[in-house]
């Protein structure tokens, strides 16, 4: 396999899993060249958020900037945009379909039966058509045990937009409307699924070790990313929905939509609190060797001293 789709695989997971790699890096060539001059406010917000993006996938890839920027090639600068694109295409199908069962196991206490049962290959009986799958689906703040509700989910009389978080997101699954951040993508089934696809299937159920396996080690991840945590939510979100087939632009499920919500919050910076209180929990969920750059120095310690002194 081209060393290309093997990053691709990694940028989509954790820089961006929805963007159109063609068109990203095409921008970005002329963003870097041709409208380098340019001041940062000719640029649309929009047109801001997607440079990111592209330096994030210029640093996540070693030696992509200095391969595309001096390619007088369009058909080479085509050709990788696939490779990376194939990449971020083929890690979201697998963890679609192997989260696709993996996720039913996560729906009730171990040994306790799921009533009733849901097939691990067909999702018809998923989404809002289950008690169970329905209960973690419906938007935060929306009362799924009013009988009226649930048959206006199931019967998409209400419909649901992506930017309705559904409570599975939230920690007890409990919203608390007058402080929506106080539990928000920190739910146990939001990190068995980041571990299913990072750390590797096998660790969901154990305790996080020092060591680390799958997809996180194999690309030398050390930490949790905004978009990880939105990818993961995104497909958690698509398993436990009824679809069958995971589209960008499916109006019914809205991943897309839903996926660049939690990514604005994110990024947000007036939201910044509370995302980096945020990260700093996912980093110990996943990553127990973990340790924050921002850590305070000990107090009393010779180095505190030798600082004091300044």
């Amino acid at each position: 396999t081209d060393p290309l789709v093997h990053h691709g695989r990694h940028f989509g997971r954790t820089i961006h899993a929805l963007c159109n790699l063609h068109a990203l890096i095409n921008n970005g060539i002329i963003r870097m060249g041709e409208r380098s001059e340019e001041p940062e406010d000719a640029f649309t917000a929009q047109e801001q958020r997607e440079h990111k993006v592209f330096i994030a996938l210029l640093k996540s890839v070693p030696g992509l900037e200095e391969r595309i920027m001096t390619s007088d090639s369009a058909e080479e600068v085509h050709n990788i945009a696939a490779l990376l694109q194939k990449g971020a295409s083929s890690a979201r199908s697998d963890d679609t379909k192997s989260l696709k069962s993996a996720i039913i196991d996560w729906l009730v206490p171990v040994g306790e039966p799921l009533v009733p049962p849901i097939s691990r290959n067909i999702k018809i009986d998923r989404g809002f058509n289950h008690e169970k799958t329905g209960a973690l689906l419906c938007p935060a703040g929306v009362d799924w045990s009013d009988p009226e509700i649930k048959d206006k989910l199931r019967s998409s009389e209400l419909s649901v937009s992506g930017d309705q978080w559904p409570i599975f997101l939230y920690s007890s699954y409990t919203y608390d409307e007058m402080d929506p951040w106080e539990g928000l993508l920190r739910s146990a089934i939001l990190v068995k699924a980041f571990k299913h696809i990072f750390t590797s299937p096998s660790s969901v159920c154990r305790e996080a070790k020092a060591t680390r396996s799958g997809n996180a080690r194999i690309h030398g991840m050390t930490s949790v990313t905004r978009a990880s945590i939105a990818y993961a939510a995104t497909q958690a979100r698509f398993a436990l929905s009824s679809s069958s087939v995971f589209s960008r632009t499916d109006t019914a499920t809205d991943s897309e939509r839903f996926y660049n919500s939690i990514l604005e919050v994110l990024e947000d910076p007036d939201e910044a609190d509370d995302v980096n209180a945020l990260l700093a929990w996912w980093n110990r969920q996943i990553f127990p060797n973990y340790i924050p750059n921002a850590r305070p120095i000990s107090k009393d310690s010779a180095l505190a001293k030798i600082k004091a002194k300044r």
